[in-house]
């Protein structure tokens, strides 16, 4: 078959070291498809991405028609079928939100208008770059003429996060938990929601409240641990997710590719126009969505209870902030 083109971002980082082999070996869009790889970086990293593409030519792997690497926009994002944006400005010491958020409008700015220039219109486009929900939504916004529901930022990372916290305590594998959810902003304010999340239990499938029987640790502990899990990794590595965050992206962008498994949704950072859940347009936010046919929907009609509510509106808040603050730079950038 015809090759698809895969661009990868911030390619000579340590998350793609993780993903990159996975991408070309056939994990995310199947063991027939082949690809060429395009990877960018800033012009500083260009040597050591001469590394990366020495070792994916040493992998000698029969899908990876070509690998393409650069540091110039117009030839990363020409006639991509997939963006994969893992590349942005990392929070340094002493830097507050808001300077994050400065510098990644400007990224993401660009990113989005080279899209917009130079990709198909087809293109999928995943953002993984902190802040992902705002860069996602102003690369979006960057790139009119590219479908907004094109564009999703990977929230799966704590979605598996949470289902493999609940498949630990109940002593189960994670492919027994399903239907967890992660609401809102890939960030401390997220809401893991295990109210509609259901496990197979000795062959029976429960609700996950009642599998575990503990509300306290549930409403507690459990939100605390998939909110904070990032910054313990880096507490204890010194260094940020990156293999866990490139299994995510696989998650994610095969789900995309071949669609959700029947009874089962995933949550992906998505544009909230048209959501029933009360939560304002116009915001990345991240939903339970079902796949198919490469079109994501939301699950429509989950109840959502009190506690929930309110969880959600905190981590839409903090989105709407976020937002107003990077439209401001976006003005000027």
């Amino acid at each position: 078959g015809e090759p698809i083109r895969v661009l990868v971002t911030g390619a000579a980082g340590q998350i793609a070291y993780s993903l990159l082999y996975s991408i070309a070996k056939g994990d995310v869009f199947g063991k027939e498809q082949p690809l060429i790889l395009v990877l960018l970086d800033i012009t500083p990293m260009m040597t050591v991405l001469e590394g990366v593409v020495m070792e994916l030519q040493d992998c000698a792997l029969p899908l990876l028609r070509e690998v393409i690497s650069t540091d110039k926009e117009e030839v990363a994002f020409k006639d991509l079928d997939v963006a994969i944006l893992v590349g942005s400005m990392p929070r340094r010491e002493g830097m507050e939100r808001k300077d994050l958020l400065k510098a990644n409008v400007k990224i993401f700015k660009s990113q989005g208008t080279a899209l917009d220039k130079y990709a198909k219109k087809t293109v999928k486009v995943v953002v993984v770059g902190n802040p992902a929900n705002t860069n996602c939504l102003i690369a979006a916004k960057s790139a009119p003429s590219i479908p907004k529901e094109n564009f999703s930022c990977l929230t799966r990372l704590d979605h598996n996060r949470a289902k493999s916290q609940i498949a630990l305590k109940l002593g189960v594998t994670s492919n027994d938990v399903k239907n967890v959810i992660i609401w809102g902003n890939h960030s401390s304010t997220q809401y893991p929601d295990v109210n509609h999340a259901k496990v197979n239990v000795k062959g029976k499938e429960v609700g996950v409240y009642e599998a575990i029987k503990d509300d306290s640790w549930l409403k507690g502990d459990f939100i605390l641990t998939v909110q904070q899990r990032g910054a313990a990794v880096i507490k204890a590595r010194k260094l940020s997710s990156a293999m866990s965050a490139a299994k995510a992206i696989c998650d994610h962008v095969r789900d995309i590719w071949f669609g959700t498994p029947a009874g089962e949704f995933v949550s992906m950072g998505v544009i909230s126009d048209g959501n029933s859940y009360g939560v304002p347009e116009d915001l990345l936010y991240s939903f339970p969505v079902v796949i198919k046919d490469k079109t994501w929907k939301f699950v429509e009609g989950l109840p959502i209870n009190d506690f929930s509510r309110e969880k959600m509106d905190l981590t839409a808040k903090e989105l709407t902030e976020e937002k107003e603050t990077a439209v401001e730079f976006l003005s000027s950038a």
